[in-house]
Parts: structure tokens; C-alpha cells; sequence
């Protein structure tokens, strides 16, 4: 893996070590010996089973894809500050591919981004000092809601970084991070199809989270993201996020707000500015909870010109039916209303969205989607979960179901 600094702030990895490296100390290794640090190591076996069905306007063929992902991984145990962690994971299908996985080139099915294969999902080592931990290597990355980065853990080929990333923790009650991206080893792997495996990258991401007890979680971040194969993605997005759980005798209150500012960055060809917001607020107690959310990202009458979020697990937000992957050229306002309930040991998921565009009146859509999870025991879990957007006016109309099993040992 190459680490390169170009373009922007060339010394600012070495000058972030330099400050970090004065308020760390060594640690006493916890083993011994590097053999007991090896054979003290864990590993863990998962499988994860799902059948997809997507029907689609426009495609003459409904897609069905049945995958099965097998995930390897083994952690040595600390050794002089040492540790190294690595995972492998194979995607296969059961049965023949009726589904456009990105590569196949069956294009009269509607998309289900997982190709199959095997590959080194993370590879990393890590050497850790009292309060400061430094990691080279390939690995998942989810900060915050995963809103801005993300793993993408829903798809069954991950989104990992080919990184080197500081974590400190000098400061009580506070948690810093850098990272330098080198590569973004996306879900469409791990060989080449229509869709971009990799973005080249030299970006740059800081993030301060404050833990403040009662008073809540706030988070500054600086994301400086640089594409050498996607300048139309590259942007620097500057933000502020405040989450917090306010208790009223036997109901818990819940908020989440947030605000981040977005330019174009790099060899971005685009000259614009674009705002993010984010408003949620809702009531739980041990049986339910109600969630009312309005999240926007601002657009405009030009193409390429809106709030983009290149690295975020896009299927967590705007509804599972995965129709904005890409913030529409108008931008796009979201209003949620999302409803939890338990059933015994099973958990039980409604929401409804009112998607629209943030530029102007156009009504795009609404989406329901409802998903019911029932852990077996420890190692066995099984989810059924339901999507189906209906298009105004855009994309089209668009119905998903999901049977999934995992093992976990």
C-alpha cells in the first residue's frame, strides 16, 4: 500500500504524529512472547445467507440473487504494542445469477451489488502507546452514524480503506481520530466490472468526538476528500454533530442534530457550495420507541453542484430501496417517521419517507419499509426485511425483499 501526500497539506500526517507522539508513553506488552501473543490469538467463523428480490419498472426480468458470504478473520492478542488482525471473506451464489451483480453484464435485471469472489476484506497491523494508537493496513472505518464513512455493512462485499489512521485519547472524556485514505476498496469487488472497484484517494479525515456525560455527545469533523479517478466526488465537507438522551421519569427522549458545510475539493471541476442538516427527536420506553427525523442535502439548477456523500453506507439512510445512492441534481429532503417495537425476543421495524427536492416543489417519492429480526440464540439470527418505493418523480417504481441468516462462531 502506497502513502503518498499530494495537493493538500503535505506534512499534515507527520506534524499530527508529532504533537500525538508528546503525550504518549509506552505500554508493558500483554504477553510475553510473541508465540503466546500468536496462539492466545482469537478467530471467528460467520456466514451470512441471503435471498434478495427486486422488482423493478423498466426491467423485463425480476432479480434473484441468492449469496452466501463466508467471513474468516483472526486477531493476534498485544505484544509489545503490537497487534495484527487479519480477515478473508468469499461471496458465492447458490443457484444461477438472475440479478445484475454490477459485472455479470445481465443487464435486463435491476442491480444487486454483490459480485462474487474472495479476497482480503482487512489486513492491518496496529502498535498502540498509552493513550494513542497508530494502524496501517486494510480496514473497516464507521464514524458516527456512518452519515459521511462507512463499512456498507449491509451488502455482502464490504467497503474497506487501504489507511493509516492515528486514535488518541490524551484528553478525559475526549476521542481524536486521523486518517489518511490511500485507496477505497468499494463493494462492487473484488474484480473489475461496470462499476468502480477502487477509488485512488488522498483523503484526509479528522474527527473530535467530546463525551460530555448528561450533557451528550458532541462531534466536530474536517473530511478532505480527494478522488484521482472520481473528481466529480472529491469535496472537503467541514461539520458539527450533537446527539443526546434526555430521561422523563419512564420515557427516554432521543436527539440527534447536525450540520455540516461541503465545497468542492481537489480536481473537482465544479465550483459549489452545499449544505447537510439533520433534525431527529422522538420518545422511547422499554416496549416502543417513535422517531420523527428531517435530514436535507442541498442542491441546485446545475449538474454536479449538491451535497454529496461518496463514503457513507448510503443504504442506511433515504429508505433501503437504495434509490439515492447519488444526491439528485435539486438535492433532496427527506422526512421519516420511523416506529420500533419489540415482539418477545424479535424486534419489529416500520418507517415511512417523503422524499422531495430540497431546490425547488418536485415530489419524488415515498418509500415504506418494515424489517422483523430474531436472534435464534448466540450464534443464529434471522431477519425479514421490506422495501418498496413508489416513484413520482423520479427513478421508478421499485419493490425489495430480503430473507437473510447468519452463524456467528
Amino acid at each position: 500500500m502506497r502513502i503518498i501526500m499530494k495537493k493538500a497539506y503535505p506534512n499534515l500526517t507527520t506534524y499530527i504524529v508529532s504533537i500525538l507522539l508528546c503525550f504518549t508513553t509506552p505500554i508493558f506488552a500483554e504477553t510475553e512472547t510473541l508465540g503466546d501473543a500468536i496462539s492466545g490469538g482469537q478467530a471467528h467463523l460467520n456466514f451470512r445467507y441471503r435471498y434478495e428480490f427486486v422488482d423493478q419498472d423498466g426491467f423485463s426480468n425480476d432479480a434473484k440473487a441468492s449469496t452466501l458470504k463466508t467471513q474468516l478473520n483472526y486477531k493476534t492478542l498485544w505484544y509489545s504494542g503490537w497487534q495484527l488482525f487479519v480477515e478473508i471473506d468469499d461471496v458465492s451464489y447458490l443457484g444461477d445469477d438472475n440479478f445484475n451483480n454490477t459485472r455479470n453484464g445481465k443487464t435486463t435485471y435491476p442491480v444487486v451489488a454483490d459480485p462474487d469472489g474472495t479476497d482480503f476484506n482487512q489486513f492491518y497491523l496496529s502498535y498502540k502507546k498509552n493513550d494513542t494508537q497508530f494502524t496501517i493496513g486494510r480496514r473497516k472505518i464507521n464514524r458516527d452514524n456512518q452519515r459521511f464513512i462507512g463499512g456498507v455493512g449491509w451488502r455482502q462485499n464490504e467497503q474497506t480503506y487501504d489507511v493509516f489512521g492515528i486514535e488518541n485519547t490524551s484528553f478525559k472524556n475526549v476521542i481524536f481520530y486521523y486518517d489518511y485514505i490511500n485507496k477505497v476498496n468499494r463493494i462492487f469487488g473484488p474484480d473489475t466490472g461496470a462499476a468502480a472497484r477502487t477509488f485512488d484517494s488522498n483523503t484526509h479525515l479528522l474527527n473530535a468526538k467530546f463525551i460530555m456525560g448528561k450533557s451528550g455527545t458532541f462531534v466536530g469533523y474536517a473530511y478532505f476528500m480527494d478522488f484521482d479517478n472520481a473528481n466529480a466526488l472529491s469535496n472537503r465537507t467541514i461539520g458539527v454533530r450533537y446527539n443526546n438522551t434526555y430521561s422523563f421519569e419512564r420515557f427516554k427522549i432521543p436527539v440527534q442534530v447536525e450540520y455540516a458545510n461541503q465545497n468542492d475539493f481537489g480536481d473537482n471541476a465544479s465550483n459549489y457550495s452545499a449544505n447537510y442538516y439533520l433534525i431527529d427527536g422522538g420518545i422511547k420506553t422499554d416496549s416502543f420507541s417513535l422517531n420523527l427525523s428531517y435530514e436535507v442535502l442541498e442542491g441546485s439548477n446545475t449538474p454536479g453542484e449538491r451535497f454529496q456523500t461518496p463514503l457513507a453506507t448510503l443504504h442506511k439512510f433515504q429508505g433501503w430501496a437504495d434509490k439515492f445512492l447519488s444526491t439528485p441534481t435539486t438535492g433532496i429532503a427527506d422526512l421519516y417517521l420511523t416506529f420500533g417495537t419489540s415482539l418477545g425476543k424479535s424486534k419489529l421495524t416500520v418507517s415511512l419517507h417523503d422524499l422531495s427536492a430540497e431546490k425547488g416543489s418536485t415530489d419524488y417519492g415515498r418509500e415504506w419499509n418494515i424489517a422483523l429480526s430474531h436472534p435464534i440464540n448466540e450464534h443464529y439470527g434471522v431477519l425479514l426485511k421490506w422495501a418498496s418505493y413508489d416513484a413520482d418523480a423520479l427513478s421508478s417504481d421499485t419493490s425489495k425483499l430480503w430473507l437473510m441468516f447468519t452463524a456467528k462462531f
